[in-house]
């Protein structure tokens, strides 16, 4: 780590804290040859495998956009949606790998979105699990009041 003032390349960490909901690290450093201070931000990088096998960085935007449009017309709010794209990164940052497959998210959006709103559940389920008919509308809306019934 190079020392934003003298540019000398060691430093020794003061402090570290650990923040946003552990994908991050705040470290505070000295510089090994001026004394100087200064903070560093190290996040986890989460990595998304799409269908095509090409890698992206894990984004909440790109998240809630996708739900968003689930949502369109439905009166679920912008915190909402915040919160519920919170949960899903903390599902999958929680499996342990710094690779999810995009699948995994979509996996991870259900529940939450059932939780939230079940005509947005039933369009983002309809997209995700590829329905091809009525009957699978129907299929998945006998799950969910099973579901329901269990709660």
């Amino acid at each position: 780590m190079h020392c934003p003032f003298c540019h000398h390349e060691h430093s020794r960490v003061i402090d570290s804290r650990v923040i946003e909901a552990g994908t991050a690290t705040r470290r505070r450093r000295e510089c090994t040859h001026c004394q100087g201070r200064f903070t560093t931000l190290e996040k986890a990088v989460l990595l998304v495998v799409k269908r095509n096998g090409v890698t992206e960085p894990f984004s909440r935007e790109k998240l809630i956009r996708g739900v968003r449009r689930a949502c369109q017309g439905r009166e679920v709010s912008d915190d909402a949606l915040k919160k519920l794209a919170q949960q899903v990164e903390e599902t999958v940052r929680g499996q342990g790998s710094s690779q999810i497959n995009a699948n995994d998210i979509g996996l991870a959006v259900l529940e939450p979105l059932r939780e939230l709103d079940e005509v947005a559940y039933l369009r983002f389920a309809s997209v995700y699990k590829s329905f091809e008919s009525a009957e699978d509308f129907e299929a998945e809306i006998r799950l969910m009041r099973r579901r329901a019934r269990e709660d």
